[in-house]
């Protein structure tokens, strides 16, 4: 049997999932993401677009200074403003790349850039020349390719691999293609561009149709061997190809794919759960992989099959992805190694603070709770990884609800150690506490989102609020976790304050009194 060829794993999750409405991450959650993906397997990392605003530049330069094993990537437009921010931004990695883009379809030249076929054959092939100045690795992108002409499209590819492009990234911008008509169109490349031997053919799938890992794998299929994905599938609109789909389907039909990826599938499952955590974005239970329901049976016909042998209705083991199925055997008595040993076996790596803190919440937890579970350890872990800057940080809440009451809380929030306290009407005990948090921080966001969920089961279970929130003409999504759910909404409304606070466009209502 021939060896099977490795597909590069190009994972754009911090610049294209970040640009999912609500999901931006501040500088510590991207870096935390960036580790996680390096400790997955990822070849390439696109870590942000650096020309975008100061803090997407300091986030890539900071992931080209941190990543050691992955390519680190920014992207950029076809100018020479947009290249020189991205040379900047990356020139500390190890491995650098830079990732120039320029659209080529009728609809995109006609009303975006109002440009000839001409005027973009020479922006692209300048673009690509001004990037390899810097680097060796350069990759190109004609935006829109699955709805360019296709003889076009070969012009501009030729183009740009003479230029010196290393890769040539086909994407399916607005998620339009078919499977079959995607693969033929790789097919078309490859048949057509005389110097493709040169060059890497990538993929860029959008999930618009729901299409984006059909797509993606049809490409394969035909010969692409890099695919650009993201954790669960983040990405403007409805998204983009979710690495774990992708991956997971390479793996489990190698006899049909036959080819191979880098990606160490147990981290799947720890890495999907952080990404959720930082976005605030909760993944739904029926999601293919990482989903809840997933690895779950509940029809009897398939309970007595699982029963007789697994795979009459599993094709994937929930260990080969990292999912956790045993229940946490430890109590209030249990201590600090036994603690980092399951944080280590659930598939975290934590620091030494982080561990310390998220220690002490177990300890507490185990007090509230009679059960433990693996869940439960999550959400604490959870909470550490969030890792916003916090301007404030929760001290208490009471509240003071019923049918014939006014629902009034009182609110304790600490800043630089100073508790600062206020009370506060509202319709319900969780619109009290938000107008408490108001007044208190000066900061009032307006919310478009309240969810809660249980994550475990019994009367003891923690509740998970999950809230987006508007400021400014930005949106923040966010988490609080706890036994009670008025705190856990507390939590999530002071993280979305925190994420505010540190937005440099907002000035709170009022300076916070002591």
């Amino acid at each position: 049997m021939s060896e099977k060829r490795k597909i590069t794993i190009f994972d754009t999750t911090l610049r294209d999932g970040e640009q999912s409405p609500g999901c931006s991450m501040n500088l510590a959650e991207k870096l935390e993401v960036a580790r996680a993906l390096q400790a997955l397997g990822v070849d390439v990392i696109e870590a942000g677009f650096a020309i975008a605003s100061p803090g997407d530049f300091e986030a890539v330069q900071a992931v080209a200074g941190e990543v050691a094993e992955c390519t680190v990537a920014s992207l950029a437009r076809c100018t020479e403003k947009d290249i020189d921010a991205a040379i900047r931004a990356v020139k500390a990695a190890r491995k650098p790349r830079i990732h120039v883009f320029c659209a080529t379809s009728e609809i995109h030249r006609t009303h975006k850039l109002r440009r000839a076929k001409e005027e973009i054959i020479r922006m692209s092939v300048e673009g690509v020349k001004m990037a390899k100045g810097f680097c060796q690795d350069v990759e190109f992108s004609p935006e829109d390719a699955s709805r360019t002409e296709p003889d076009f499209l070969v012009e501009v590819v030729t183009a740009v691999i003479e230029a010196g492009a290393t890769t040539v990234n086909i994407p399916d911008t607005v998620g339009y293609a078919m499977p079959a008509e995607f693969g033929d169109l790789i097919r078309h490349l490859r048949a057509h561009v005389p110097n493709i031997d040169r060059a890497v053919i990538s993929v860029h799938c959008h999930n618009d149709l729901g299409m984006a890992v059909a797509n993606s794998l049809a490409a394969v299929r035909a010969g692409a061997g890099q695919v650009e994905c993201t954790i669960n599938g983040l990405g403007e609109r409805a998204g983009n190809a979710a690495l774990e789909e992708i991956v997971m389907a390479i793996q489990t039909r190698h006899d049909f794919l036959n080819v191979t990826t880098n990606i160490r599938t147990q981290k799947i499952y720890p890495t999907s759960r952080l990404v959720a955590s930082v976005t605030g974005l909760n993944i739904q239970r029926n999601k293919a992989v990482v989903g809840e329901n997933a690895f779950a049976h509940e029809s009897g016909i398939h309970q007595h099959g699982m029963l007789a042998h697994r795979e009459t209705y599993e094709i994937m083991c929930p260990e080969d992805i990292g999912v956790p199925s045993s229940k946490l055997v430890l109590g209030k008595h249990s201590g600090r190694h036994a603690f980092k040993q399951r944080c280590e076996a659930l598939g975290y790596s934590l620091g030494d603070k982080q561990i310390d803190h998220a220690f002490e919440k177990f300890k507490v937890l185990a007090d509230k709770k009679k059960d433990v579970f693996d869940r439960d350890i999550e959400a604490l872990i959870d909470e550490q990884m969030e890792l916003v800057t916090e301007m404030w940080t929760f001290g208490g809440v009471q509240t003071v609800a019923g049918s014939q009451t006014t629902p009034t809380a009182t609110v304790v929030l600490l800043r630089d150690n100073q508790p600062h306290t206020d009370a506060a009407i509202g319709d319900g005990p969780v619109d009290a506490v938000y107008e408490a948090i108001g007044r208190i921080t000066g900061i009032r966001p307006r919310l478009t989102d309240y969810q809660l969920r249980a994550i475990t089961s019994g009367k003891d279970a923690q509740g998970e609020v999950t809230i987006e929130v508007e400021l400014d003409g930005k949106r923040f999504r966010t988490r609080g976790v706890s036994t009670d759910i008025v705190e856990a909404s507390a939590r999530a409304f002071l993280a979305a304050v925190n994420r505010a606070a540190m937005s440099a466009n907002h000035v709170p209502d009022k300076p916070p009194q002591p």
